[in-house]
């Protein structure tokens, strides 16, 4: 089914200027300065807001983070981004939709100032703290609701989608996308990166959280009540393999292993110790320098009109 007999097109002809967060050397070179501690309106995020978490973050567009969406917004439309972290697509969708508005939430005040900072110079778009189960908004508010990378984060993600679908327009759009562990696939093979995605399995269930999200957000989506009829499933993928993308992920991701969220979690729930944590990050950073090194990430995604 083509997404084209129900939505609109005609997005905009997007800027030639590299949104910020767009280039990955600039990733890596990007300064520490946001390491928060997750709070429980968080839901204990998994990965919490270490600087290497927010370094991919910052690293997210419209392009390779909305591209599901794109063809179908219209420059005057209003957008609400659940969960923006520090605020690079939200501030590219505002690009987008110059002549419309675009409201950024997120649970976690810190990454709210990182956000709004990012945003200096827009007019139309602004940053507010805000629950992803209790929305601060009227029912019927917004064109189209998006939420990148949430609901693997979500004890509840049906009862988020509900709220997502109660503040977006009759007719609008909800659109979520979000990764999926299990499907995740890297060469050269590596034991080591095999045992990461399986304590990144064991530890977010331990926390209540579904890291196989991805294949799961069509179910979740009807779960909330859309109609199936007015659905658009689909799937697309991150890769990282040339030897600039594989240095970032697998820094990243090293990082990532002994000083997020993440490690703070294998520990408390008993899951893994600092010496197996250091040696997933050596594992990263091995898998980083083969020549051949691979990795890729498949997302699903659902555009539902409400």
């Amino acid at each position: 089914m083509s997404d084209q007999t129900w939505l609109p097109a005609g997005a905009p002809e997007r800027t030639s200027e590299a949104p910020a967060g767009a280039d990955l050397t600039d990733a890596i070179e990007a300064p520490s300065s946001h390491h928060t501690v997750p709070s429980k309106e968080s839901e204990s995020y998994t990965h919490g807001h270490h600087e290497s978490v927010l370094r991919a973050h910052r690293a997210r567009t419209a392009q390779n983070s909305a591209g599901f969406l794109l063809p179908h917004l219209r420059d005057d439309m209003s957008l609400l981004d659940v969960g923006c972290g520090p605020g690079t697509v939200t501030v590219d969708l505002a690009r987008v939709l110059a002549g419309g508005h675009v409201v950024g939430v997120d649970a976690a005040p810190q990454v709210l100032e990182a956000a709004r900072e990012h945003a200096l110079g827009y007019d139309n778009v602004r940053f507010e703290e805000a629950n992803a189960y209790e929305l601060p908004f009227e029912d019927d508010t917004f064109d189209v609701v998006y939420a990148h990378q949430l609901l693997q984060h979500l004890s509840d993600p049906v009862g988020a989608l509900r709220e997502m679908r109660r503040v977006a327009k009759p007719g609008g759009l909800v659109a979520v996308r979000d990764a999926d562990y299990a499907a995740m696939a890297w060469y050269p093979e590596s034991a080591g990166l095999e045992e990461w995605n399986t304590l990144y399995h064991e530890v977010t269930h331990a926390y209540g959280f579904e890291p196989d999200a991805g294949r799961r957000l069509f179910s979740w989506v009807q779960q909330a009540g859309f109609d199936v009829a007015h659905l658009v499933p689909s799937a697309s993928s991150w890769c990282y393999a040339t030897p600039t993308d594989r240095q970032w992920w697998g820094q990243v991701w090293a990082e990532r292993c002994v000083a997020s969220n993440f490690a703070v979690q294998a520990r408390e729930s008993g899951l893994a110790d600092d010496v197996a944590l250091e040696q997933l990050a050596q594992d990263w950073l091995a898998w980083a320098q083969a020549p051949d090194g691979w990795f890729a990430i498949l997302h699903g995604e659902v555009l539902a009109r409400v």
